[in-house]
């Protein structure tokens, strides 16, 4: 897979590779924690059915950076 591509579906597949794995081992839900300026990763949780239960202000990053992070899950 080149760098960059998209809309090949992969992360679909791999979304639903992780939900089965996730209701095999007797999870209740699977937490996403996105950046709150990642509009494309929020937007991918969202269209899987994710949603948002807390957010984050001014998450220090390894650099010292602070950035807001929100906080989303998918029952299962």
């Amino acid at each position: 897979m080149k760098l960059g591509t998209t809309g090949l579906g992969i992360g679909s597949r791999l979304f639903e590779t992780t939900r089965a794995a996730a209701r095999a081992l007797g999870y209740q839900w699977i937490n996403a924690t996105i950046r709150a300026h990642n509009t494309g990763g929020l937007a991918y949780y969202q269209s899987r059915g994710f949603e948002e239960y807390a957010r984050h202000p001014e998450q220090r990053l390894d650099d010292g950076q602070l950035v807001g992070k929100v906080s989303k899950r998918f029952d299962l």
